[in-house]
């Protein structure tokens, strides 16, 4: 039996912060062989990213490691520096979960991949231009040598973790390690990079080190599962037999964390709160000193919905669709053209001093709820934001409201005082809703409100808006790219792709009876039935 390529053993990883010493990592064990696909799951915090980043001493000077990491017969805890410049890059690469933050703004394509090229492999000239473009096109990049000079902003969210990972394959390594390489991606991107990294793991011999949270995703590309929580692995092994008879009380909670059942019927006679006909959203292309405007970016064309108190209407598509344009623009907060109407009265021409009152009406819930709360304000501060625009109900105390909707989403009035970082993902995005929730609004924009979360707090998330929406009749506008998600919230769904609506009904109908080819590529994606699995060898269906 050969070596694998990395072993782990009894690895531990604590930190030194404000005097006190924090365990991330308690011991944990497990290996990598030639040709093999491992996944690392579990959720935020439970040490998935810190494993890998500690095998090659990519953790910062608090850390404290002890243990052993092995790659083939080197040691790479303590190992000196010569030895760790040449494994990373070289041996083991890395492929980060948003590359918008790993590639740099200021660099074109070509001399960011030449970086690597040129430090490792000491290429130069032509060499280097033909080398990347031989790496643009092994990732699918159509038209290489005309890629070369754009910039990362002038990509896709998908062509730009194409090029992360032709980056990543530059010095033909052995070990790939891909730290949650699909999260931030649409459904069918997130299937075209799954099948990509297979391609590449049968073509080029790689090992993978898979991590990632959406076990979905796991049972499709991974050979084994390494499931960890607080730090230890829990439980492992070939990734049929954990899915089919997980042993730990973790793990089952972990596969039962996906969003079931489906919205409560519409009361009979619900009134419509909201609805467009034939709204149109282009943005002018304006050119020369005069600002001539010469042409027109379509964001939303004849975009046709209405939304009943009690309902859901979901909005699905891939990014750049318009989704979010068009809930913007019902929100009044860009320009459009065409009637909105607000409980029968069309809105759409109203001065802002008009849309001042509405607004309390109308509440937006975002995709971050780390980018979208104030690090500066305390929850207190930041629920009680929309009480200081709008004014606090006659009669009621500020800091009395504000405990009672932190009890209504599920958090605790005592942590008020707390500020964003003291709490988890699942908990912001709480303070999120309480924020917009406060001013009991009718209708509620949820923009990919549990995109940045881990699936068991998915879960309890969809179980928060579906009891607010049962105890208020609120209406939501549901924006997202996960499928399951909307399955379980929404009563209607619309499908856009480049600003159309390609098609619109009942939820159930669209779900298990699409009429387009996109909706059927987005189903596909989305539950599992798209491609090849991490050998190639069969296809590995999701568990939804």
């Amino acid at each position: 039996m050969t070596a694998p390529v990395l072993d782990i053993r009894d690895l531990r990883v604590s930190f030194r912060q404000d005097g006190r010493t924090i365990e991330a990592v308690k011991g944990v064990s497990f290996t990598v062989g030639k040709g093999e696909t491992v996944a690392l799951v579990g959720e935020s915090g439970s040490g998935k990213s810190v494993t890998a980043l500690s095998t090659v001493s990519l953790l910062g000077p608090n850390a404290c490691v002890a243990g052993s990491a092995r790659y083939r017969d080197r040691e790479m805890i303590g190992a000196d520096e010569a030895t760790l410049r040449h494994v990373r890059g070289n041996d083991i690469s890395f492929i980060f979960q948003e590359p918008m933050t790993s590639l740099n703004p200021l660099h074109t394509l070509e001399r960011q991949i030449a970086e690597s090229l040129v430090l490792h492999q000491g290429l130069s000239g032509d060499a280097v231009r033909a080398r990347i473009v031989e790496l643009l096109t092994k990732v699918g990049i159509d038209n290489p040598e005309r890629r070369l000079k754009d910039y990362p902003h002038q990509l896709s969210g998908g062509q730009r973790q194409r090029v992360m990972i032709a980056m990543a394959l530059a010095n033909g390594p052995e070990l790939l390690v891909a730290d949650e390489p699909t999260t931030a991606l649409d459904v069918t991107i997130q299937a075209q990079i799954l099948d990509l990294l297979a391609e590449l793991k049968d073509r080029e011999g790689l090992s993978l080190l898979f991590i990632s949270h959406d076990l979905g995703i796991v049972r499709r590309i991974a050979d084994r599962v390494c499931v960890m929580q607080g730090g230890e692995i829990v439980e492992q092994g070939p990734v049929e037999e954990i899915f089919a008879n997980p042993r730990h009380p973790y793990t089952q909670k972990l596969l039962a964390a996906e969003p079931e059942g489906r919205p409560d019927p519409v009361p009979e006679g619900a009134e419509e709160i909201l609805s467009t006909e034939d709204l149109r959203i282009w943005f002018p292309i304006q050119r020369g000193f005069l600002r001539k405007t010469v042409g027109h970016v379509k964001a939303v064309n004849a975009a046709t919905l209405s939304v009943r108190a009690g309902e859901t209407l979901g909005i699905v598509g891939e990014s750049g669709s318009g989704k979010t344009t068009l809930a913007l623009a019902i929100m009044r907060l860009i320009e459009s053209k065409g009637p909105i109407l607000y409980l029968g009265q069309d809105i759409s021409g109203w001065r802002p001093r008009e849309l001042r009152r509405l607004r309390r009406d109308m509440q937006i819930v975002f995709q971050d709820p780390y980018g979208s709360l104030s690090p500066r304000m305390t929850a207190e501060q930041i629920i009680a934001e929309g009480l200081t625009v709008h004014g606090v109900e006659p009669g009621r105390d500020r800091r009395e409201m504000v405990a009672e909707i932190m009890a209504e989403v599920g958090l605790d009035p005592a942590t008020m005082e707390r500020y964003p970082h003291e709490f988890s993902g699942g908990q912001r995005q709480r303070i999120a809703i309480a924020r917009a929730m406060i001013l009991r609004p009718r209708v509620v924009v949820l923009d990919e409100p549990t995109s940045a979360l881990d699936m068991t707090v998915q879960v309890q998330i969809v179980e928060l808006l579906r009891e607010l929406q049962r105890r208020h009749g609120l209406a939501y506008l549901f924006i997202s790219h996960d499928l399951r998600v909307v399955r379980a919230l929404a009563h209607k769904v619309m499908v856009m792709k480049a600003g159309d609506i390609v098609e619109a009904g009942a939820g159930d109908a669209v779900f298990d009876a699409p009429r387009t080819d996109y909706t059927r590529e987005l189903m596909a994606a989305a539950f599992g039935q798209h491609g090849k699995g991490a050998t190639g060898a069969k296809t590995r269906q999701s568990p939804s």
